[in-house]
C-alpha cells in the first residue's frame, strides 16, 4: 500500500493541490543548472510524494553528503535544529576540500532566527537562500495541514504572529482554486487576526483557535487513530516501530503507513479503540469460518471468488491486529487506566484532593514528565489556574524530581497561560453544563454523540462547530463570551462561480445543497493544531443522517497533548 494517501474520493480536487506543489518544486530545481542532489526534511517528504518527480533525493540527517553532486539543494522547515544539520554538512565538505554550491529553500517561509543560526555557524555567505511557499499539504481525503508545527509556541509564548499571515495565505490559495467562502465564524484571538488579514485580501473563512479549547488536547484520545498517535506518534501518515511488533524478524525498525488508502484502516480509525478490538476479532472469525467452508465443502466459482477477495484484505487485517495487540499492552496497564480516571475527574470538576494526591504520587514515582504536565495543565485550564500553594508546591517538586533544566519549560507554560496561579473563579462548570461536554453512559459501540471519542467527554471545539452548523452561534452567545478570545460571525455578499465551497450556515439544514444536489462544504480550521479524536468527531457529525454539510479539516498541525507540550519545552 502506498504511503501517500489516495485523494480520488476527496470532496475537493485535492490532487490538484499536490500536483501544483510538485510542479513548483520541479521548477525551482530546473533553474539550478548542473547535477544536483535534493536533501529534504523528512517531515515534508511523505506528504509530497516527491520520490515520483525527483531522481536524486535523500533525507536530511547528520550524516555527510556522499556522491559527486555539485549542487546541494536543501528543502526544510524553518527550524533552528535543521540549520545545525545543514551547517554540519557544509563544515564537513569544507574540511574535505569539496567544491559545492548550496541552496536552502525554506518551507513555507524564511525566518530571522534560522538565518541567524546560519550566520553564527559561519555558513550563511556560502548559501543561496529562497522560499518554497508550500502552504497546504493534503494529509488525507478530508484533512489539510499547514505544517506549522511551532505556531502555538510562536503565538502564545514568543508573541510572533507571522504564522497567522501564512494561514491567511493558505486560505487565500484555497479560495483562488475552489471559490470564495461567503460565511465566516471565528473564535479566539488568533482566529480574529486571520480574518482581519483575509478581510484585507477581500476573502473570508470559518476559523477556530486552539487557545479557545486547550482542554481537549490534554485528554487522552480513545479512538483507534488517536491512540496510535498518542502511543506511537503518527508522522506523515505512518508510524515507525520495531519490525518484531508487526511479525517481521530481524530487529530493524519499519514504517507502517496509515491513511485512507488502507480500506480497513479507513473503516476502523474513527472507532473507539475498545470497539476496534471487537471488529477485528469478528472479521478474523468470519475469515476463519470462510476458510473452513472452502476446504470442507464444494463451492461455486462465485463463492470462491468472494473468498479470494477476502484473502486480499489479509495483509491489512494482519497489520491492524498486530497494531491493536501492541496498543493493548499500554491500554491495559493500571497506570493508563488510572490516568484516564483522573482526566475524567478533572473534567467533571470533582475530587480535587484526589487529583492532587495522584499527581503528587506520579512525580514521586518519576513517571513521564509529559504525563504529569498534561494533568496539571488540564487542571489549570478547567479551574483558571492552580491554588497558589499547590502551584508553588508542584513547581518545586517537578524541578527537584526531574531537574532544574525544566525551569524554562515551566516558565513557557505560565507565559502561554496553560499552567498558572488561580486568580479568579473558573467558568468551566457553566460551560460544561451548557454545552453538554460530559455525556453519561456513552455507547462507544453505537454512538449517538461525539463524546464517544473520549469515552464520555465531548470535545469543546467540536461542540462549537456542531452548534455553528446546526443553529448558528447566536443561541450560545453568552457561553462563547465565557471562553477565551473574541468571536465573530458574519456573511459577505461575495459569491464565486465555483460553488463547491459555498455554505449557507444560517439557512435551515435541509436546504444546504449546492446546485447539483451535492452537500455543501464547511472548512473547519484549527489555528494551533487539531487532534485525531477531534477529526474523528467531525467525521461522525458529517456522517449523521440529515447532515447537510460535508466537513473538511484544516490545521496548522496534527497534535496530541505530548506533542503540544513538546513545542513549549526548553531546556536551560
Amino acid at each position: 500500500m502506498a504511503q501517500i494517501p489516495n485523494l480520488e474520493n476527496a470532496p475537493l480536487n485535492l490532487n490538484s493541490l499536490r500536483e501544483h506543489s510538485q510542479k513548483e518544486l520541479l521548477n525551482i530545481l530546473k533553474n539550478i543548472r548542473g547535477r544536483k542532489l535534493l536533501v529534504i526534511d523528512q517531515k515534508l517528504s511523505g506528504s509530497l510524494a516527491l520520490e515520483h518527480g525527483v531522481d536524486n533525493l535523500r533525507h536530511l540527517s547528520k550524516d555527510p553528503i556522499q556522491g559527486d553532486a555539485k549542487n546541494i539543494v536543501y528543502l526544510v522547515r524553518s527550524q533552528a535544529s535543521l540549520m545545525k544539520l545543514i551547517s554540519l554538512h557544509i563544515h564537513h565538505d569544507v574540511s574535505q576540500g569539496l567544491q559545492r554550491e548550496y541552496f536552502v529553500y525554506f518551507v513555507p517561509r524564511r525566518t530571522v532566527v534560522c538565518e541567524k543560526v546560519l550566520e553564527e555557524e559561519k555558513v550563511h555567505q556560502l548559501l543561496t537562500i529562497g522560499e518554497y511557499p508550500l502552504y497546504i499539504i493534503p494529509l488525507d481525503e478530508d484533512v489539510l495541514s499547514f505544517e506549522l508545527d511551532m505556531a502555538s509556541k510562536e503565538i502564545q509564548v514568543d508573541g510572533d504572529t507571522s504564522s497567522l499571515w501564512h494561514i491567511a495565505r493558505a486560505i487565500h490559495k484555497l479560495e483562488s482554486i475552489f471559490g470564495v467562502i461567503p460565511n465566516i465564524r471565528a473564535k479566539g484571538r488568533a482566529s480574529k487576526r486571520v480574518t482581519e488579514i483575509l478581510d484585507r485580501m477581500h476573502k473570508e473563512q470559518p476559523i477556530a483557535s486552539t487557545d479557545v479549547d486547550m482542554v481537549t488536547p490534554m485528554c487522552t484520545q480513545l479512538t483507534y487513530e488517536g491512540l496510535l498517535d498518542e502511543l506511537l506518534h503518527i508522522n506523515n501518515g505512518s508510524v515507525e516501530l520495531e519490525g518484531s511488533i508487526m511479525g517481521v524478524q530481524g530487529g530493524k525498525k519499519m514504517k507502517v503507513p496509515l491513511n485512507s488508502s488502507d480500506k480497513l484502516y479507513k473503516e476502523i480509525r474513527d472507532l473507539n479503540f475498545e470497539v476496534v478490538v471487537q471488529v477485528l476479532r469478528q472479521k478474523a472469525t468470519s475469515m476463519k469460518q470462510d476458510y473452513t467452508e472452502v476446504t470442507t465443502t464444494s463451492q461455486t466459482v462465485a463463492e470462491l471468488k468472494d473468498f479470494v477477495k477476502k484473502l486480499n484484505s489479509l495483509p491489512e487485517m494482519t497489520r491492524h491486529i498486530n497494531l491493536a495487540q501492541h496498543l493493548n499492552t499500554f491500554t491495559s496497564k493500571p497506570s493508563f487506566l488510572g490516568k484516564l480516571d483522573m482526566e475524567h475527574t478533572i473534567i467533571e470538576g470533582q475530587g480535587y484532593d484526589i487529583c492532587f494526591e495522584y499527581i503528587e504520587e506520579m512525580i514521586h514515582k518519576q513517571e513521564a514528565i509529559f504525563d504529569v504536565l498534561r494533568l496539571l495543565v488540564l487542571f489549570s485550564i478547567t479551574n483558571l489556574g492552580l491554588p497558589k500553594k499547590h502551584f508553588d508546591y508542584f513547581r518545586r517538586e517537578i524541578l527537584h524530581s526531574y531537574g532544574f533544566e525544566h525551569m524554562a519549560t515551566l516558565n513557557n507554560l505560565e507565559r502561554a497561560g496553560l499552567l498558572k496561579k488561580q486568580e479568579a473563579k473558573s467558568n468551566w462548570l457553566t460551560v460544561k453544563r451548557a454545552l453538554q461536554l460530559v455525556v453519561d453512559d456513552t455507547d462507544t459501540a453505537n454512538p449517538n454523540d461525539i463524546a464517544y471519542v473520549f469515552s464520555g467527554y465531548a470535545p469543546l471545539s467540536i461542540r462549537l462547530v456542531q452548534h455553528a452548523i446546526k443553529y448558528g452561534w447566536r443561541a450560545i452567545d453568552d457561553i462563547l463570551k465565557l471562553l477565551p478570545g473574541p468571536h465573530l460571525e458574519f456573511k459577505r455578499d461575495v459569491y464565486s462561480s465555483a460553488s463547491s465551497f459555498e455554505t449557507r450556515i444560517d439557512a435551515p439544514v435541509g436546504m444546504d445543497k449546492v446546485a447539483d444536489g451535492r452537500r455543501s462544504l464547511v472548512l473547519v480550521i484549527f489555528i494551533g493544531g487539531v487532534t485525531f479524536a477531534e477529526i474523528s468527531a467531525l467525521r461522525f457529525l458529517s456522517g449523521q443522517e440529515g447532515m447537510a454539510f460535508e466537513l473538511i479539516v484544516g490545521a496548522t498541525k496534527i497534535l496530541n497533548g505530548r506533542t503540544l507540550l513538546e513545542t513549549l519545552t526548553e531546556n536551560l
